[in-house]
């Protein structure tokens, strides 16, 4: 095959649209991913959480020098969507405290650690209770693809508002198990010691952000 440098220049100059032509079919036979952030595929009906691919991811900063990062798995619960009335919309999930993860074992431990000399657990103590979150009212976003979710958080043993600032990801259906799939990302942020967990404040920072993903399959 002769150098490029040596090809006449028309031809050199043709290249890039052969090399282009010749990918184009290769191009157009890739598959899809099976979920938009298209609306008109969402479906009416009542939906469970895909525990396997919902969670809960929390930051807090420490010190003041950085943020900390953990993170709740296997969330589960129960959603109510009519396309025609979002703002009907109602939303429960679980999330299981007792499965809390960090990078650090020792960390995750502090988390889960039991109370001593009857004083109250520094953070979650052992065998902590799952938390829930219900909805009590959701607001819709005039783009038509957010809403503001606002309920009821039950963490640590209280009960506080909490909202939630959910968009929608995606829509379609699971290639797997054929089941018709919503997706949502969520963000709020709340203070750990309105749930009375007040260990380091403020020294690690009060204010807790969340960060949620959730998948949602009809039943």
């Amino acid at each position: 095959m002769p150098k490029l440098s040596r090809m006449p220049r028309p031809l050199l100059l043709a290249l890039p649209l052969a090399l282009a032509a010749a990918a184009a079919p290769m191009v157009a036979q890739m598959p899809e991913a099976p979920g938009k952030a298209d609306k008109a595929r969402v479906v009416a009906g009542s939906y469970t959480a895909d525990t396997g691919h919902s969670l809960v991811g929390w930051r807090v900063n420490h010190f003041g020098f950085n943020d900390y990062f953990g993170l709740f798995g296997d969330v589960s619960g129960t959603l109510d969507i009519d396309p025609a009335n979002p703002a009907a919309a109602k939303v429960s999930v679980k999330i299981p405290v007792s499965k809390v993860m960090t990078a650090s074992s020792g960390l995750t431990a502090h988390l889960l650690k039991p109370a001593a000399d009857g004083k109250p657990a520094d953070f979650f103590g052992a065998a902590p209770a799952d938390a829930t979150f219900v909805s009590t009212s959701v607001a819709p976003g005039a783009d038509g693809m957010s809403a503001k979710i606002t309920g009821d958080l039950t963490l640590n043993g209280v009960t506080k508002p909490v909202t939630i600032d959910a968009t929608f990801a995606g829509a379609g259906t699971n290639p797997f198990n054929k089941a018709a799939t919503l997706g949502f990302h969520g963000k709020a942020t709340l203070k750990r010691s309105d749930f009375n967990v007040k260990y380091g404040v403020p020294f690690v920072s009060d204010e807790v952000k969340l960060d949620i993903t959730v998948a949602f399959e009809k039943k």
